[in-house]
Formats: C-alpha cells, sequence, structure tokens
C-alpha cells in the first residue's frame, strides 16, 4: 500500500517526539474534569449498546486507552507512530497496542462496539477525512458509538482552519460541517461536548468533541 505524504510525514514526526510527549501529557486527564465527563459518557453508551471491543484510534502513548480499559471497557490502541506504540506497550504490558492507520484498519467489519478519535483526525488534510470517516463506519457495529475529539475553527464561512501544531501540520474544523460529514458516513450525532479556551491552554482554540452512533 502506497502511504499518503501526511501519514508518512506525521508519523516521522510523531516517532521524533514520542518521549517528549508522552511524559508532557501522560496525566492530562487530571485536571480535565470536562474529559472525564465526556469519557464516561462514552463508555456507558458503548456498555448500553452491549459493549464490544473499544479502539482508541491515535491511541500515542496509550494514557486514554488505560483510562477506558478503567473504566470497565475492553479497549486497545492503535497509533501510526512504531515510537508511540513500542512506549504504549512499556507503559501498559496488559493492553493490546497496534502500529496501523485510520485509513486502512486491520479490524473485521462490525467488530467494535465503540470507537475514540481524540484529537487524531487533527493531521488528516480535508480531502481525506471522508476515507476515515468510512472506515470508522465500516468497523462499528449496529448501534456502536464514536466519539470524536478535534480543534475547533471559529468562522463557519471556513470548515477548515490550518493552525500551527507543534509536531506536524494540522487542521480545525468546524463543528457542524465535521458533524455532517459524520451523516454523510452513516453516523448520527447523539451529543457534543464544547469547552472554551482556558488561560493555561496551549493554544487558544474551542475544544469540540462529538458523539456519534451508527445506525
Amino acid at each position: 500500500m502506497v502511504e499518503h505524504d501526511a501519514l508518512s510525514a506525521t508519523r516521522e514526526a510523531y516517532d521524533a517526539a514520542a518521549a517528549t510527549y508522552a511524559q508532557m501529557f501522560r496525566d492530562t486527564l487530571r485536571d480535565r474534569p470536562l474529559d472525564r465527563a465526556i469519557l464516561g459518557a462514552f463508555a456507558e453508551a458503548v456498555g448500553a449498546s452491549g459493549d464490544g471491543q473499544v479502539a482508541d484510534l491515535g491511541c500515542g502513548p496509550g494514557h486514554i486507552t488505560a483510562y477506558l480499559d478503567e473504566l470497565g471497557l475492553a479497549a486497545f490502541g492503535v497509533d501510526a507512530s512504531p515510537a508511540m506504540i513500542e512506549l504504549a506497550r512499556q507503559a501498559y504490558p496488559g493492553l493490546r497496542f497496534d502500529v496501523g492507520s485510520m485509513a486502512a484498519l486491520n479490524i473485521a467489519d462490525g467488530a467494535l462496539g465503540g470507537v475514540l478519535s481524540r484529537w487524531s483526525v487533527i493531521h488528516t488534510p480535508p480531502r481525506e477525512l471522508p476515507v476515515i470517516l468510512a472506515e470508522f463506519h465500516r468497523v462499528l457495529a449496529p448501534g456502536g458509538h464514536l466519539l470524536i475529539g478535534f480543534s475547533a475553527s471559529d468562522d463557519p464561512s471556513h470548515p477548515t482552519q490550518v493552525f500551527d501544531h507543534t509536531v506536524a501540520p494540522a487542521y480545525r474544523w468546524w463543528p457542524d460541517h465535521l458533524a455532517a460529514m459524520l451523516r454523510e458516513s452513516g453516523l448520527t450525532e447523539v451529543a457534543r461536548m464544547v469547552r472554551e479556551p482556558q488561560p493555561t491552554d496551549r493554544r487558544q482554540f474551542r475544544e469540540t468533541q462529538l458523539l456519534a452512533r451508527k445506525a
């Protein structure tokens, strides 16, 4: 399979920054009660739909995968960066972590009760995002849930905006536009959480997390 240049560049950038990234974000949920709340709601929604495995796509060093495990989910992580996956395996040896691409997941059709995509699509060029959303839909079982988080753009007339990310080129999305793309992929929004930027945030962007369900 010939990989897109954007994916290769992002993988190389995160491989180089893996150790620093893991150290910076290891305790990221500690001071984010709203994030813990939406992850808890996601876990309950997956359980109410019949459980099933949950894939943390773009899992990085595995800290969120481990949190999903603490919430009682059968969670495993997937990331394009081999260095990130190695760190995740070292930190959480009891959990499963695989190297892989969100655009071509090595997961059977309808195998998952849930998919978590926590800021993992921000490096995806807009023209390539429909392919990834279609993969999310493909691997989810009927009634399965997706929780997708991203940095929100601040201009509805521009559905996407490029921003200067420390690691790799990145994009912000107008929430209603991304929600419409989810609908086109067969995923219906059931809830959203919007977090306004705080003075201590590294980037002064509104953060959005959409909870969607496969019909």
